[in-house]
């Protein structure tokens, strides 16, 4: 064969793709090429640099929750537009798109599982629908997930993953934070534990309700944590920022979190802490 037939040769493409598979992503920290299976493995930490990457709500619970124990309570209400709100587009297309986009009607996933045998009410934010933004239905679920840990007389375990408040639902979305707060209240009365874990990033009316009045406070290494951001900041106060303000790690040196904990370490971490809080022993 001649060299250039040879060169000319189309390379194999997989059957009925077209295309090469995606099997590797870059960290965007220290830009390393990671194999995506090995990345899974790490609870898609990078383990070159510890960078978290995001995960949706069903990874999410997969990694703290024991295999199979998961039962879902959310996703019977779905959310709608009072407000005929349309910017630059109509709210309903926005919200068909962010449906679509996940497989959930909103942002958030609750319900029950085990974490090393004990039992908990757990709830999860998608920041991959709207940007993990809090309307109505968050709210509604949120509220439901807290008011039946107290009547189960299960902990309650919220990881928050948000831009904040949902401008298109205007004050219906900033009713949510009272509601939260207020259903949050069943769990203190009841004496169970509520324990917030805040993701990258976590901010805006999310941050300034229920994400931070838990009883214990974790964060993720590297996380994003605040209610403006730290441009508003700075033109507001009309100075410099220090050096890694509003991440996890100053938050903890400043008081506002109680532990930064690896996402590798989270599921033992929680199962040691809820076993303290509840007087019960693990299984593992």
């Amino acid at each position: 064969m001649a060299l250039d037939r040879f060169f000319r040769r189309r390379r194999p493409q997989p059957q009925g793709t077209g295309e090469l598979p995606d099997l590797w992503t870059q960290c965007p920290q220290c830009k390393q090429g990671l194999y995506n299976r090995d990345l899974a493995a790490h609870s898609f930490v990078c383990p070159k640099c510890g960078h978290h990457f995001r995960l949706d709500a069903g990874q999410r619970l997969n990694l703290l929750l024991d295999e199979g124990s998961f039962k879902q309570q959310s996703g019977r209400i779905h959310p709608t537009d009072p407000l005929n709100f349309q910017d630059t587009e109509p709210y309903p297309e926005r919200l068909a798109r962010a449906q679509q986009k996940t497989g959930r009607p909103d942002a958030i996933l609750t319900g029950t599982g085990t974490i090393e045998g004990l039992p908990v009410t757990v709830a999860a934010m998608d920041f991959a629908f709207s940007g993990g933004s809090m309307g109505s239905v968050v709210g509604e679920e949120i509220a439901r997930a807290a008011e039946s840990a107290a009547e189960a007389g299960t902990p309650l375990v919220l990881v928050a993953a948000s831009g904040g408040a949902r401008m298109q639902e205007s004050a219906l979305s900033l009713m949510q934070m009272a509601k939260t707060t207020v259903a949050l209240e069943a769990l203190s009365q009841r004496g169970l534990p509520y324990i917030s874990i805040l993701s990258d990033p976590t901010t805006g009316g999310v941050t300034a309700s229920f994400a931070t009045i838990a009883d214990v406070i974790i964060a993720e290494p590297g996380a994003l944590i605040g209610f403006a951001g730290p441009r508003v900041i700075q033109q507001t106060i009309r100075q410099n920022l220090p050096e890694g303000f509003q991440r996890a790690e100053f938050l903890l040196e400043h008081g506002m979190v109680d532990d930064v904990v690896d996402r590798r370490e989270q599921r033992a971490y929680l199962a040691r802490l809820l076993g303290v809080l509840t007087k019960r022993e693990v299984s593992a």
